[in-house]
């Protein structure tokens, strides 16, 4: 089974910021994926936003939340960003987040 890992102590603050039936059910998502199965949620892949192996799980709504995570690496999934999404389209300062958190993973990988 893999690891899981927040790529920052903000990312497990946001993670936590989200409202608890979100946080339960993406939690449930992150359990499943770290068995090496598919997500509950409905998912996205923005490997060409973010980063290779970036997936976006997705609960619309009034508001909208989003977890950002890549399992590609490791035997590790790595929680990059998670986030309130009030815009149509993309929330180009959620991808903008969620790009630099994986600098931060890639760099710690290299280690």
């Amino acid at each position: 089974m893999k690891e899981f890992h927040f790529v920052n102590k903000q990312s497990l603050k946001e993670f936590k910021a989200l409202p608890r039936k979100i946080q339960e059910r993406f939690a449930t998502d992150l359990n499943e994926i770290r068995k090496g199965k598919p997500p509950f949620s409905k998912f996205k892949h923005i490997g060409s936003s973010v980063g290779v192996g970036a997936i976006e799980l997705i609960e619309n709504g009034r508001p909208a939340y989003r977890t950002v995570y890549v399992a590609k690496f490791k035997q590790t999934v790595y929680v990059l960003h998670s986030f309130t999404k009030t815009t149509n389209g993309v929330d180009q300062k959620a991808m903008d987040t969620a790009r630099r958190r994986y600098k931060i993973m890639a760099a710690d990988l290299q280690k």
